[in-house]
Formats: structure tokens, C-alpha cells, sequence
């Protein structure tokens, strides 16, 4: 079955004041549909794959977004694409266009895999993605992932899920 909506993430449901504890049920082996979904588009500065300026950035995109009255509601998704060692690239659900933002929009059909563990674990869950990708039947033309927590909330609730998100053909 493809779902057409995400699954609830009740931001309220925060034991830090940061990021809700997340539930990967729902998400798992699930395959979604975007049809022009809006995503405000943010990029980071990295060194060698890792973020330098991510919080500043997120906070300032979340404020914009805020501003507009465009954050979703029930949920929220960050679609992270390494573009190089050097640049990283963020894709935030919005409900909107949020002024002053650069806004592209994504369709198709995305398969979801979650997967747990730190982050350094970032690079085989990128192989991971794409053997299930294949396992599936599919063609695989982007991944994407989904960084549920901050590494603080992570150590917090004792689990780091990362939702691995598959463009595919």
C-alpha cells in the first residue's frame, strides 16, 4: 500500500523541550507518495560530510518558517542529502510558501527504512538503502535521510532513528 500522508509526529511529545520521541512504526518498510509536496530548501557547510553550521542554519530556517505560519502541524520531515564532503543539503516539510526561502517541490514515489544506531553509521546505511532499494524492484535516483533527533534528544531517549528516504524511478 502507498501512503499519500506521514505518519503523526506530535511535537508536543517532547521529554527534552527539543525533539519529540520518535516512533518508527509507520515509517518502516513504508513506501509514501509526494505530489508537489513544498519543501523549503536550506544548505550547510561541511567538512567531510559532516555539518559545521547546522544549527544556525535550522534555526533559521524554522523561524522563517514559523513567521509564515508554515510548519506542519502533526508532523515534520527533514529530507538530508549529502551533495559533496563539503555542502549538505536540507529539505524542510512546509505547509506554504515561506517568504525569503528558497522553495522547490518534491513528487514521486519515496521508499522508507529505518534504521538505528550513531550517526557515524550514516555511510553503510546509504549502501543499506540502496540493496533495498534494488530488493524491492526499483531504480533508486536519490536518498535521502531523516535525522529524527538532535544527537542531544538522541542520547536522551536512548535511541537514534534516522528514517533513510529512497526517490525512486
Amino acid at each position: 500500500m502507498v501512503r499519500t500522508t506521514l505518519p503523526d509526529l506530535d511535537a508536543k511529545n517532547s521529554e527534552t523541550g527539543c525533539c519529540p520521541k520518535f516512533d518508527p512504526a509507520g515509517w518502516d518498510g513504508e513506501t509514501f507518495h509526494f505530489d508537489n509536496w513544498p519543501f523549503v530548501r536550506a544548505t550547510t557547510a561541511n567538512f567531510l560530510h559532516i555539518p559545521l553550521n547546522i544549527g544556525s542554519v535550522f534555526k533559521k530556517t524554522f523561524e522563517r518558517m514559523q513567521a509564515a505560519d508554515a510548519v506542519p502541524e502533526n508532523t515534520y520531515l527533514i529530507l538530508t542529502n549529502d551533495l559533496s564532503a563539503w555542502r549538505g543539503e536540507h529539505l524542510f516539510l512546509v505547509t506554504k510558501e515561506v517568504p525569503g526561502a528558497e522553495m522547490v517541490s518534491l513528487s514521486g514515489t519515496f521508499l522508507a527504512k529505518v534504521f538505528e544506531g550513531p550517526y557515524r553509521e550514516a555511510k553503510n546505511w546509504c549502501g543499506e538503502m540502496a540493496k533495498y532499494v534494488e530488493q524491492q524492484g526499483k531504480k533508486l535516483k536519490t536518498s535521502y535521510f531523516f535525522y529524527t533527533t538532535c544527537p542531544r534528544c538522541a542520547k536522551h531517549y536512548g535511541k537514534n532513528y534516522v528514517v533513510g528516504m529512497a526517490h525512486v524511478e
